[in-house]
């Protein structure tokens, strides 16, 4: 599917300035998912070959002093920075589901980006998008209710939403006047309703197959789900994990498919 025409994400990266106006593909990583001694991805490695951070804030991962590092590393290689809030559940990695009210659902994304949103003001950056983590994705993907509250933070921090196409999350964003960056993955397998099967733990993906789906995508063609249905997927970025064993390669066959077609503007990892 050709890139979806929304608006370009808040908080372009500097490397970007003097881009095409059109419609431009970035790659986003969610980072930062790390608990004191503990650190868990190849935050350093894909910040060289990423446009857009997705930093976790203590709820799941990403205690103060990483939220902190990871912002400052951020900064230095002018990548935009959003607030990555997943649900209260360290040990399960925010990849459990849990029972939430709308108004709990609210209360945890706006503690955690306002956590966030202090540690992007010491460093002098703007936060840039909102995109839950995990399970709570994939619960608001599914519930309006819950993604209504979620919104309502987005509009609160004036910032856009990152999430899929054709589901709550860009129902209630339309609804809501919240701008919204439609997600394509490489390293998740899709149901054939066109949801994420959400794994507990990361798996190593094929650079030639993510690769591969990302030609596929932005020549038009569908993306497989694991039963073989065809899936016609609106995107504006696409989402490397960064806790994958290899997701720098990942990360470079996206950047090289994306530079290939001419999709993405000049810039980290180009």
């Amino acid at each position: 599917m050709v890139p979806h025409p929304s608006t370009p994400p808040h908080g372009t990266p500097p490397h970007d300035a003097g881009a095409a106006a059109s419609p431009r593909v970035t790659i986003n990583s969610d980072l930062g998912e790390g608990i004191g001694l503990h650190r868990f991805g190849n935050d350093t490695a894909l910040m060289e070959l990423i446009d857009v951070a997705n930093v976790a804030c203590g709820y799941h991962a990403g205690d103060p002093d990483v939220m902190d590092e990871t912002v400052r590393l951020a900064g230095e290689h002018g990548v935009a920075v959003g607030a990555h809030p997943g649900l209260p559940d360290v040990v399960g990695f925010g990849r459990r589901r849990m029972a939430l009210t709308p108004g709990e659902v609210e209360s945890i994304i706006l503690y955690q980006t306002g956590a966030l949103s202090a540690f992007l003001g010491k460093h002098g950056l703007p936060l840039n998008h909102i995109k839950p983590h995990g399970s709570l994705y994939g619960m608001l993907a599914g519930d309006e209710a819950l993604m209504e509250a979620a919104a309502g933070v987005a509009q609160q921090y004036g910032v856009p939403f990152f999430g899929l196409a054709g589901t709550a999350h860009e129902a209630v964003c339309a609804r809501a006047g919240v701008d919204f960056v439609p997600e394509l993955y490489v390293d998740l397998n899709y149901a054939a309703d066109g949801g994420l099967i959400i794994q507990r733990r990361p798996e190593t993906t094929d650079p030639a197959a993510a690769g591969d789906r990302v030609r596929r995508a932005l020549g038009g063609q569908s993306v497989l789900a694991v039963d073989g249905t065809e899936l016609e997927i609106e995107f504006a970025s696409i989402c490397v994990h960064s806790d994958a064993p290899n997701s720098p390669d990942v990360a470079r066959a996206v950047r090289d498919a994306i530079t290939r077609a001419g999709a993405g503007a000049t810039g980290a990892g180009t």
